[in-house]
């Protein structure tokens, strides 16, 4: 897909491509952001050189522009997510309270794994039963 809006940009030239410019930014900026875990190199670096090539394409002024709008409306709707959940918290208790045991219990698992790939010989003690109950989000 960032080939494709690269090429995109190159084939409508500097005129036409800049009331598109934001809808471009949007996923090349998702993905120079992301702190996922499982991140692909090769993806950050596309990203990067269709952001380099749209600069020089349309100019750092109009650039510039739009691609501080992505930053600044990426940064509502993170800040809009962080109040719904701290909303959320407050208006639904036990669903709160699920999602605090469901991470607590994926950071217990996350450590004993830590722990094993560090030290071979130690096994960390895990859970047997695999019932439904152990399945759902809270037991």
């Amino acid at each position: 897909i960032f080939n494709f809006l690269g090429a995109i940009s190159v084939d409508l030239g500097q005129d036409r491509i800049k009331p598109y410019l934001p809808t471009i930014l949007t996923p090349l900026y998702r993905e120079l952001n992301s702190t996922y875990a499982e991140q692909d190199p090769t993806l950050k670096n596309l990203s990067q050189e269709i952001i380099e090539l749209l600069k020089k394409l349309v100019g750092l002024e109009a650039f510039s522009l739009a691609f501080s709008s992505v930053q600044k409306q990426a940064n509502q709707k993170r800040a809009m997510r962080k109040k719904q959940r701290a909303l959320q918290a407050v208006a639904n208790p036990d669903i709160a309270a699920r999602r605090k045991l469901k991470r607590h219990k994926n950071k217990e698992e996350t450590r004993k794994r830590k722990i094993e790939s560090l030290r071979p010989m130690y096994k960390a003690k895990r859970r047997r039963s695999h019932a439904l109950k152990d399945l759902a989000m809270v037991e």
